[in-house]
């Protein structure tokens, strides 16, 4: 008789999928939801045991990278300028998190100028759709005296035409000269470091929200870092890449795509290809995301898209036509009309069943745009960790007659959507558990209701970070649920989300990926 390799018993079993008294692996597959004979046995003492969770849209290199960079998630600009001058000594200084909500303005190059001590300064907002730099930076791309045009994007002047050393959306890729890529290894030891930190918070899958080009990747062979992580052992968990959409090319019959014919798919269960990202547009706390009406705190500001817009959908059109999947950032309820119609077009003239394109963030969308969505069955992937940590700056930029409109979740499910989880980390703290806590709560850091009519059961929210994140991937046949036949991928908890609303005080236990505790 053939045994399983473990038997887990003595737990409080959310399967997502009917009831289960113990479970059972065999090899990385669930093979029973009952007692069976197996080679070991593991008491859980009482604890609950779910899915593995699923972020469906962070930046794994990203994170790793900022783990190593001056922490800026300051309360001051005061503090954010002794941070840079506390730095250790190096020609650069580099840093992540500013968030001029929450530090009263953005910093200036010539304060930066003033800590430096003569080094070269690159601080990055938390957003990642802006950053500063200090003059020797602008000095060396040559725009220290005056500022250049930038599709998509602003270099910010003062009243004299002077550059702040503010750089907006595209205008980033001016730094991006200077500094990539990033060495392979120096990527490989940010996914590991990354991988360790989402273990411990119970992740077992994720999406890593853009590589290889445009202002979000880190390198042109960014691929090569997750495999050679793979090879050595520092990928840690499940991963799906988005391809940035400048990483593309046209492929001959094949429309937008890469050498060999290489697009959505491609891969296993532990490193894939997911969707090519297109950004349409910027950031709701940066006050760059596309708007069909001015932000509240800024008249004569609605945003602005991240190319021209016959180019946009061009591009979506080619990115769909080449077989991909597409993952297209739109924030602003202007650029998510762009979308849908994009996304529209490309069903019209080339139809595929169930392609599950994806807009990422759907940050304020007006009733209308929710309808035409779930009739497209397009996947909306908000971030409802967004909710506590930024959600001053958002509600400030959109005021109380459009606030209703951001970040919905519960009008996604009415509307008959299947919701993803997902963090968009390290813009926030990407803790599973803390964003299944604002899905539910929906307050901001300062304690203002946020969107309570958008607010989840928590048992919902738990179905958002396992099952619809999974299928947001087009991936749940293999895993969302503990079901007999899927991936044995799970995590041990303190308690049980789908029960409390004080979810964020859950602890991760042990986390399971493919029937091995890591």
């Amino acid at each position: 008789m053939i045994k399983a390799d473990l038997l887990l018993t003595n737990a409080e079993f959310v399967t997502l999928d009917g009831p289960a008294s113990a479970l059972a692996v065999l090899g990385d597959r669930i093979v029973a939801l009952e007692e069976v004979p197996a080679r070991e046995v593991v008491d859980l003492g009482g604890a609950v045991v779910t899915p593995g969770f699923h972020d469906a849209h962070n930046h794994m290199a990203m994170f790793g990278l900022a783990l190593s960079e001056v922490d800026c998630r300051v309360p001051s600009l005061d503090a954010l300028y002794a941070a840079v001058e506390a730095a250790p000594d190096g020609e650069w200084v580099v840093g992540f998190g500013y968030d001029q909500n929450k530090c009263g303005g953005h910093p200036t190059r010539d304060a930066l100028d003033r800590v430096a001590r003569g080094r070269k300064v690159w601080i990055k907002h938390t957003s990642g759709h802006m950053c500063v730099v200090n003059t020797p930076v602008l000095e060396e791309l040559g725009i220290s005296e005056h500022a250049v045009e930038i599709s998509g994007g602003v270099v910010v002047t003062d009243a004299d035409g002077r550059p702040t050393g503010l750089l907006q959306e595209q205008a980033q890729q001016l730094v991006n000269r200077l500094v990539l890529p990033y060495p392979v290894d120096t990527l490989v030891d940010a996914i590991d470091r990354a991988g360790r930190v989402y273990l411990s918070e119970g992740i077992t899958s994720c999406v890593e929200a853009g590589i290889g080009g445009g202002w979000i990747g880190k390198s042109p062979v960014e691929l090569e870092a997750y495999h050679r992580a793979r090879e050595q052992g520092k990928l840690h968990v499940r991963v799906e890449l988005m391809i940035a959409a400048d990483a593309l090319h046209e492929v001959t019959e094949l429309g937008l795509g890469l050498d060999l014919g290489i697009r959505t798919g491609f891969g296993d269960d532990w490193l894939r290809i997911g969707p090519t990202k297109i950004f349409s547009d910027g950031s709701l706390i940066g006050r760059s995301a596309a708007m069909c009406h001015d932000f509240a705190d800024s008249p004569g500001n609605h945003g602005y898209l991240q190319g021209d817009e016959s180019v946009l959908r061009d591009q979506i059109i080619a990115a769909h036509r080449g077989g991909w999947r597409v993952a297209t950032h739109a924030i602003g309820d202007a650029a998510i009309d762009l979308v849908l119609d994009a996304y529209e077009e490309a069903q019209r003239l080339d139809p595929r069943p169930d392609v599950r394109h994806r807009i990422e963030h759907f940050g304020v969308s007006r009733p209308d745009q929710v309808t035409r969505a779930a009739s497209l069955g397009v996947i909306a992937v908000p971030q409802g960790r967004f909710v506590n940590e930024i959600g001053d700056g958002m509600l400030a930029a959109l005021g109380p007659e459009r606030s209703a409109w951001a970040y919905r979740q519960r009008s996604l499910l009415d509307a008959g959507m299947i919701v993803p989880g997902s963090s968009d980390r390290p813009v926030v703290r990407g803790t599973p558990l803390l964003g299944m806590h604002d899905l539910v709560n929906q307050l901001t850091s300062s304690g203002v209701p946020f969107n309570r009519a958008e607010a989840l059961t928590g048992l919902e929210a738990l179905r958002a970070y396992t099952f619809g994140s999974a299928y947001a991937c087009k991936q749940e046949h293999l895993k969302g649920t503990l079901t007999v036949g899927k991936l044995a991928d799970l995590v041990v908890l303190s308690g049980n989300p789908a029960t409390t609303d004080r979810i964020k005080d859950i602890e991760v236990l042990r986390t399971m990926v493919g029937g091995e505790f890591r």
